[in-house]
């Protein structure tokens, strides 16, 4: 018998099916900048889009905290008492100066944070089967495992959000995670491995962190990419493989894992991705599941550049603009009328759009 969450509790039907909440920034004493990573891109997400006038405060859904017997349905005991040890935090933030902070300062300012995307990624994995598609603006931390974390992940929370729906919700008993973060997503791939409920298609250059040998025998679509791999060839990847894996198994939830740190530019991720080819390649993953009337996830993961949070916000005003995702279409279900017209519109110029 599944326990008692306050995460499934249901969203105010007036709330768009986004999930944020002003704790997922980590902010203290400029250690955060010691990272490469923006560590408060996610609420300048959020005001971009209430600039745009897509969004304000009351009409998104507030993530809450995983607990710990929320994280205790994937997480095994012992590691989430390692995170109790600084210096075990600082090795999986790669911060190396949180090693030297007390624990409690490590929770609140680091591991908290880290839990509420947690929280909201696992929020949104309902959202998204009740409403047809949902966005958390943070999580994918698609390199920590059940019993292991790294790369900046401290929670698993891809595999949770489809665990929390395997258990919890009927009629979802296959999913589909699509992850076009530039790192392999070992983490969510070593927690699958053997279970045949799961597909797994990964995009990713070939030669970076974390080079998990053992991991990628879990991925059914592996697409392994050179360095500096730029937009005709990404976009034309992606499309490909995307079509290629819905019809092969047709899921009944997709878990997106869009990273930006595919972006031109990023230290870390080696490819060379313009913005506008970001914002193409969301919308060739929401078309494709959109089309099908599959539900769709998506959360933010990587993404290392002080620009990524725009590119980002506008991503999701393309999403919007294109009738992708709104309000109605949230709230009455997968099948909109006016998506299903989009998307006869659309299929014309799909193919063009990835060969352009």
């Amino acid at each position: 018998m599944p326990h008692r969450t306050e995460l499934y509790e249901d969203a105010p039907a007036a709330c768009w099916p986004i999930v944020y909440s002003p704790d997922y920034n980590i902010t203290f004493m400029g250690l955060e900048k010691l990272h490469p990573f923006d560590a408060g891109k996610w609420g300048k997400v959020i005001n971009f889009l209430k600039e745009e006038k897509l969004i304000a405060d009351d009409l998104i859904v507030q993530a809450r905290e995983a607990t710990d017997e929320d994280l205790l349905v994937v997480h095994t005991r012992r590691y989430l008492n390692k995170l109790k040890w600084s210096f075990v935090v600082a090795t999986i933030t790669e911060i190396p100066p949180v090693a030297f902070l007390p624990n409690f300062v490590v929770q609140r300012k680091v591991l908290k944070p880290l839990r509420t995307q947690t929280g909201g990624t696992i929020m949104a994995g309902k959202l998204a089967v009740d409403r047809g598609w949902a966005i958390n603006v943070g999580g994918g931390f698609h390199h920590c495992s059940s019993d292991k974390g790294g790369g900046f992940c401290a929670y698993a929370d891809i595999t949770l959000a489809i665990k929390f729906l395997f258990e919890r919700v009927q009629g979802v008993s296959k999913a589909t995670i699509i992850d076009l973060d530039a790192h392999q997503g070992n983490g969510h791939e070593r927690d699958f491995m053997d279970d045949h409920r799961v597909y797994i298609m990964d995009v990713y250059n070939r030669y970076i962190y974390p080079g998990d040998g053992f991991a990628k025998r879990a991925i059914k679509r592996k697409v392994e990419l050179e360095w500096g791999t730029e937009d005709t060839e990404y976009l034309q990847k992606v499309h490909t493989h995307v079509e290629g894996a819905l019809n092969e198994l047709k899921p009944d939830i997709i878990v997106y894992n869009a990273g930006t740190d595919i972006l031109d530019g990023d230290p870390l991720g080696g490819l060379a991705i313009s913005p506008q080819g970001i914002v193409k390649r969301d919308e060739v993953v929401f078309k494709a599941a959109r089309s099908r009337r599959i539900p769709i996830l998506m959360v933010t993961s990587g993404g290392y550049q002080k620009r990524t949070a725009r590119i980002i916000a506008d991503s999701i005003l393309n999403l919007h603009n294109l009738g992708l995702i709104d309000k109605e279409l949230a709230t009455s279900g997968a099948g909109n009328p006016k998506v299903e017209q989009m998307i006869r519109d659309s299929e014309k110029d799909l193919t063009n759009l990835s060969l352009q």
